[in-house]
């Protein structure tokens, strides 16, 4: 593991003032990614790329998400301490560890299972412990439901209904939607039992899949 250095701590530093210019105001969020060492999740060959503002391939067609991203769902999701979130998409493992920071409860669902085996050996190595979970994230997790929060780290087609059900009274749930090439980020409140969904710009995510996502 590349270890973190006064380097790697500026190239952040960097990064957090770049998610500033592009209007992320958390600031617990900018705390966040200022701390989690984004460089690990890359080989030592990529370590220039990993404080970049954009998304890389981790393997398995899958990327790590880029920075703006993450700190824009993270922002959105209005995250308490002790809040119980639901991340759909484990994937590298970044976003978990960034919700860990801001103090949630992190269940985290990974549809493929070798990103799966690998996350879950790999984040408590940096300290970082969710609980892990391998199966279709389109259906949540209804056993350890209601969940404060959720949040989609996969273009899905459609709003799956299993996640609205395992969202709390009060819960906000993030996720993007639209077809394969580009999704609109959707906020979703849930309010006296309705659903109240606001609207973002368009993002690029990996196709989220499963029963209620994309079929293979």
């Amino acid at each position: 593991m590349a270890p973190d250095t006064y380097k790697t701590r500026g190239l952040r530093n960097k990064l957090v003032k770049v998610l500033e210019n592009k209007g992320i105001t958390d600031l617990r969020v900018l705390q966040a990614i200022a701390k989690v060492p984004r460089h690990v999740f890359f080989e030592n060959a990529l370590l220039e790329h990993a404080y970049q503002d954009k998304a890389f391939p981790i393997g398995e067609g899958q990327t790590i998400s880029q920075p703006y991203t993450v700190a824009f769902q993270s922002e959105k999701l209005e995250i308490k301490p002790k809040d119980k979130v639901l991340e759909i998409g484990t994937g590298s493992g970044y976003q978990a560890c960034i919700l860990v920071e801001l103090g949630a409860i992190v269940y985290t669902i990974e549809y493929n299972k070798v990103l799966f085996e690998r996350t879950k050996k790999f984040l408590p190595e940096l300290g970082y412990k969710p609980y892990f979970f391998h199966g279709d994230g389109s259906k949540g997790l209804p056993a350890k439901a209601p969940f404060d929060k959720i949040i989609v780290t996969a273009g899905a087609p459609v709003l799956p209904d299993a996640l609205t059900d395992q969202l709390a009274e009060g819960g906000i749930l993030i996720i993007p939607i639209g077809d394969k090439d580009k999704q609109k980020m959707v906020r979703i409140r849930k309010k006296n039992g309705k659903l109240i969904q606001e609207d973002y710009d368009y993002f690029a995510f990996v196709p989220l899949l499963g029963e209620q996502g994309w079929n293979k």
